[in-house]
């Protein structure tokens, strides 16, 4: 390492060495034996392992139990406007590489760890970008970086009206940040609510007050999936939120399909969308439970769909709460085997990366068990690449999704 580094050097210990000498850019408080110079919330440190030797550079978090959060393993990096700007084409060649280029107006553009920017989240949609920002050394960096954002993405000829920030999460008081969200800088348009099109299919997204960043684009492809399968099928969309499974299944073909969600507003975005598409003569929508919805369907008798679609929000956001989770996903998916016919369809998720693929699995041959029925796999899918993995930071992997046949 270089004598003549300019940055202060928080000292780890062995263990925290061994963490990040095998791939996981996150340092915990707890394994900070001691630190050398002062360091701002948010301002870059050197971790140096107890032994002197470098193990990279990253951003100090004085309030989260992640108190250092690297972005470079290589001590020759400076970390300036040309540094960063390089991660940011980098994330952008990355997504003009593995998306269709119809699939561009309408992705992530920057996915925390996965693209090297801990704790933020760059989603686009149209003309405009959703941001999050999660962590204190990328509220640090916003006058550097948005800029760059918009620059990058201009010179290549894409449209952007401006930037949303959606800072209205409690996770970003862990990092001892305020809440809020608003439009970044002065150039912005007159609406937070744009159109955008995936799959062929049109979305009202209202970056101001949907949920998360507007609109869920993890399940972009596997949306397709869902439609190749819903030709001729009656369909039941649960979790619904503004409609995007349901109206994929419907674009596919599909004899018809119910919508259901919990939220009224969300029910009324899936209707609206539902017109816009000219699809609505082949849906209908419900605000219901679908912890009451399928018990109660079940009870009636028939089997009115051969088609059920879960798609849940995340049941589980700690390890503390897994089993929880687990009884929960294990209730829907039971009580949906039972409710579909034999030869039927079931499209089923998870989106918290606390319910790993195993546990997963496992409570699914449970509740098939229960139900008296065998699953077919069609085929097991993960996230959209523009979610990539890596491999060594676990928590990028978050999001599985089966298709089965019900038998």
């Amino acid at each position: 390492m270089k004598a003549d580094r300019a940055y202060p050097r928080f000292i780890i210990t062995a263990k925290g060495t061994r963490w990040v000498e095998g791939g996981h850019p996150w340092i915990y408080a707890e394994e900070v034996l001691r630190e050398e110079g002062a360091c701002e919330n948010g301002a870059l440190a050197d971790a140096v392992s107890e032994k002197g030797k470098y193990l990279g550079t990253g951003f100090v978090s004085r309030e989260s139990k992640i108190r250092l959060r690297l972005v470079s393993r290589n001590a020759n990096d400076r970390f300036d406007s040309a540094f960063w700007r390089r991660r940011v084409q980098y994330a952008w060649d990355y997504r003009k590489s593995v998306l269709r280029p119809e699939d561009l107006g309408c992705c992530r553009v920057i996915f925390g760890e996965a693209d090297g920017f801990p704790g933020l989240t760059v989603d686009r949609f149209s003309d405009l970008l959703a941001v999050q920002t999660l962590s204190a050394g990328m509220e640090r960096l916003k006058p550097t970086l948005f800029p760059l954002l918009l620059e990058v993405l201009r010179e290549d000829g894409q449209v952007i009206s401006g930037i949303f920030e959606r800072n209205d999460v409690a996770i970003r008081a862990l990092e001892g940040l305020e809440q809020g969200k608003g439009w970044w800088g002065g150039e912005h348009p007159a609406s937070p609510v744009t159109e955008i099109c995936e799959n062929g299919v049109f979305y009202t997204v209202d970056v101001e007050n949907g949920q998360k960043t507007g609109f869920f684009l993890d399940q972009k492809y596997n949306r397709q999936a869902v439609a190749r399968l819903a030709k001729g099928k009656r369909v039941l969309d649960c979790f619904t939120h503004t409609g995007s499974f349901a109206l994929n299944a419907a674009l596919g073909g599909a004899e018809h399909v119910t919508a259901v969600d919990v939220s009224e507003s969300a029910v009324e975005m899936a209707r609206q969308n539902a017109a816009r598409n000219g699809l609505a003569d082949r849906m209908d929508f419900l605000c219901a439970d679908i912890f009451d919805l399928l018990p109660s369907l079940e009870a009636q008798g028939g089997k009115p769909y051969d088609f059920i679609i879960l798609d849940p929000p995340a049941f589980t956001k700690s390890r503390r709460t897994v089993g929880s989770a687990e009884r929960g996903y294990k209730e829907i998916n039971y009580r949906a085997m039972k409710l579909l016919p034999r030869g039927g369809y079931l499209a089923t998720a998870s989106c918290s990366h606390f319910m790993p693929s195993a546990l997963f699995e496992k409570m699914l041959k449970s509740a098939a068990a229960d139900a008296g029925v065998e699953l077919r796999q069609i085929e097991m899918r993960q996230q959209a690449p523009d979610h990539p993995i890596l491999w060594n930071v676990p928590e990028t992997d978050y999001l599985k999704f089966y298709l089965f046949q019900v038998v």
